[in-house]
């Protein structure tokens, strides 16, 4: 058995695909690659197919109709046979010396005595035209290097939250949680991130600079503009999450941390979707907005209240025009307090 299997979404990646292929491949005979080729048009398939020729006992091409991230995710699941599990995107990459570091300690861990659900590492947002690279590290949050619970955690405040980035899970917990991510639906690696949550009980934060985050790439999912021209997309994945805290609340709030964790990353991701919903400055899309909220209330009356009143959730709802410059304001201000993308 491998000890990580790594998953690579590919949608027309032959640009760039080949850097974060490599990076992985340095893990050697320990790692299982599984490109997922999700019906791209240009030689991605053609360029899987070469490295699974070239490298049998590592890599898989997994060849699929297109049906999003979320499609390919679930396709690396099912494949996966290691004992862990890795998103990587198809133009990110990762840090050969963290790398080595990440299996050595997944290495020691798989063999204790209780089973490590959940492995954390920093990432490093590689943003196109900046020399000094942002990273994002969670030193004052977990205990680092030693096995932990929720209980363990330090109090999160409201930019504390992982990205799919930032995690490697036992890959068992993801197939016993059930987790299925929507097709052609971007942004679905909060679901990924926010969903297996409460069926993780050993956690382990590794402080390295692991993963690398391209960002600035044209027609890239996270730009602003393309968000936008997206937004049902993100509005859909907002109330799946809304829908998965409040069904499964009681179990969720019997840990208090984890709750906490929750809530605070649901409203980073409410206040994403509320701000770009007012930067579109439609009259259609500030109803979106407004329903949005009110959706949210229709399911948890104390949930909604509790980031309806929060900074972020006053800062969103400021009426008439003038408080929705205010609201756009205030948003640029909780980036740079809470150093959220």
């Amino acid at each position: 058995m491998k000890l990580l299997s790594v998953v690579i979404p590919c949608y027309n990646s032959e640009n760039y695909m080949k850097k974060c292929v490599d990076s992985l491949l340095e893990g050697g005979e320990d790692v299982e690659i599984i490109i997922v080729n999700d019906g791209s048009g240009d030689k991605t398939a053609e360029i899987a197919d070469e490295y699974a020729a070239r490298y049998p006992s590592i890599i898989k091409a997994v060849h699929q109709k297109n049906g999003g991230h979320g499609a390919a995710v679930n396709t690396g699941i099912r494949n996966a046979s290691g004992l862990y599990f890795k998103v990587v995107d198809s133009d990110d990459w990762v840090k050969r010396e963290a790398y080595f570091r990440v299996l050595d300690t997944l290495r020691n861990l798989a063999g204790g005595d209780c089973a490590l659900d959940l492995l954390i590492c920093n990432f490093v947002y590689e943003k196109e035209g900046e020399k000094r690279k942002k990273v994002m590290q969670y030193r004052h949050i977990f205990p680092k290097e030693k096995m932990f619970h929720w209980e363990d955690c330090h109090h999160f405040l409201k930019g504390h939250y992982i990205l799919m980035h930032s995690v490697i899970f036992r890959t068992r917990l993801l197939k016993e949680c059930g987790i299925s991510l929507p097709e052609h639906t971007f942004y679905v690696d909060n679901i990924y991130v926010f969903e297996p949550l409460p069926y993780v009980k050993n956690i382990y934060y590794l402080d390295v600079n692991f993963y690398r985050y391209y960002i600035g790439r044209e027609g890239q999912s996270v730009n602003e503009q393309t968000m936008i021209a997206r937004i049902d997309q993100q509005i859909k994945v907002n109330k799946l999450m809304i829908d998965y805290l409040v069904n499964k609340k009681q179990e969720i709030m019997k840990n208090k941390r984890l709750y906490q964790y929750m809530c605070n990353y649901l409203e980073i991701v409410t206040t994403v979707s509320s701000v770009l919903l007012i930067r579109s400055d439609t009259k259609e899309n500030l109803v979106k907005k407004k329903e949005l909220w009110q959706y949210l209330k229709s399911k948890d009356r104390r949930l909604f209240l509790r980031l309806r009143h929060g900074i972020m959730g006053n800062a969103m709802n400021l009426p008439g025009r003038g408080g929705r410059k205010i609201s756009v304001g205030g948003y640029k201000i909780c980036q740079k307090l809470y150093k959220f993308n």
